[in-house]
């Protein structure tokens, strides 16, 4: 019998062999979640000139104090900058965001005043403003390049665009944006069994499911995907299935359901003959079988046709690889719970599909009902893969072991 090969070592030999895609400039709007492929450095500074933190009054500091009263000589909307130089005894009306006029060195809020904003004309400016309190020198005064000074690095190669982000480039100018491109993943199947789904299965055949679940799945990964029809059980038509996944230039190929281990021989054959495939076994339950290599230089995953040892291959082994190809960081959203009832194994790294509730804080995982590698809907329930380690055959209530969380709301 041979050994069968660990799943770090698996992740190990399939990321040695994935590089990066190359970049495309595309417009901010759409570069939300996309991976910077350049530093981007600041050409100006932010604020870029002193301005109000608040609506009030730009004063001298010095003038300051409870019931002093200075002239308002200045009227400073939000937009407009200021020409004249305030002087000592002087104020000037100013809003959130306007510049600093010359000589004013504080902002003191107009709460802090008996002035009255209610209306903001021309007519309504004070002649005078009584002051309730000091103000400091500098208070409330955003500085010029307080947030950011140019020449400073905002965001490196390799950072994935948040929301923030994106505020943070727009405030910079950066209309276009030098990204990673968007990885392109294929999605092929074969069989006779299999029927689309729109189609009506005869006796003995089912609905495709694995090439819709593989393309959400890929999808929700921020890649492309390319889903190809299903090819009939004919090595001509297998044939021609490679050629035109090929000819829409993919970056990953994925399979499943009759092109993976235990494909009739004719199907490794043509495999052969585009690339170099390996066949592996994996210490891995549910998707001991594994065909990995290339296809014209492209990596090639050939996934086991059961649904959720499909799902199950790609999350653990596909979705690694594929965080490399897109550059992002890979780092599995994981948490200990502790099991709600007694569970077995085969002594292989299970991937157990369980519901997650909570009990006084801490997080308890019970199975989704049966464990089969077919029963689709063990998956649908499941809020996560419950990790029963290699080498333990049973699992006793009240064990505590990592969770792979599949439920984004967890």
């Amino acid at each position: 019998m041979s050994t069968l090969m660990s799943v770090e070592e698996a992740i190990a030999g399939i990321l040695s062999r994935i590089g990066t895609v190359d970049t495309e400039t595309i417009s901010i709007t759409e570069a939300v979640g996309r991976v910077l492929a350049e530093d981007v450095i600041s050409d100006t500074n932010l604020p870029p000139f002193d301005n109000s933190a608040m609506d009030g009054f730009a004063i001298r500091a010095e003038d300051s104090g409870n019931n002093i009263t200075l002239n308002v000589v200045m009227d400073i909307p939000a937009g407009v900058n200021p020409s004249e130089t305030l002087e000592a005894g002087q104020a000037a009306r100013i809003m959130t965001g306007a510049p600093i006029p010359q000589g004013a060195n504080a902002v003191i809020p107009v709460e802090d005043t008996d002035a009255d904003f209610s209306s903001l004309d021309d007519a309504s400016l004070p002649e005078q403003v009584t002051l309730g309190r000091v103000v400091e020198q500098g208070a409330a005064i955003r500085r010029l390049g307080e947030n950011i000074h140019e020449g400073q690095t905002i965001l490196t190669a390799g950072t994935v665009i948040t929301p923030a982000g994106i505020g943070m480039l727009a405030s910079l100018g950066k209309a276009k944006l030098t990204v990673l491109r968007r990885p392109r993943v294929a999605i092929i199947g074969s069989g006779d069994e299999l029927v689309d789904v729109d189609e009506t299965p005869e006796l003995g055949q089912i609905r495709d499911s694995n090439s819709y679940a593989l393309s959400a799945l890929i999808e929700q990964d921020g890649a492309i995907p390319l889903r190809q029809p299903i090819a009939p059980d004919d090595a001509d038509a297998i044939r021609e299935m490679f050629k035109n996944t090929l000819e829409q230039h993919p970056d990953l190929i994925v399979s499943s359901a009759g092109v993976s281990v235990g494909a009739a021989d004719y199907i490794r054959a043509i495999l052969d003959e585009l690339g170099e495939i390996g066949f592996w076994k994996i210490n891995l339950r549910p998707g001991k079988p594994l065909a990995f290599g290339e296809i014209a230089t492209i990596p090639f995953f050939g996934l086991p046709g059961n649904p959720v040892s499909a799902m199950v291959t790609y999350l653990v082994l596909v979705r690694p690889a594929l965080m490399t190809l897109a550059g992002k960081p890979h780092h599995p959203r994981m948490i200990r719970a502790k099991t709600a009832e007694a569970m077995r194994s085969d002594g292989r790294r299970t991937f157990a599909r369980v519901t997650l509730t909570q009990d006084e804080g801490a997080w308890v995982a019970s199975e989704t009902g049966t464990q089969s590698s077919g029963a689709h809907l063990s998956m649908v329930l499941a809020d996560g893969l419950l990790v029963i380690p290699e080498g333990v055959t049973a699992v006793d209530v009240g064990t505590e072991l990592d969770v792979l969380l599949l439920n984004q709301s967890l």
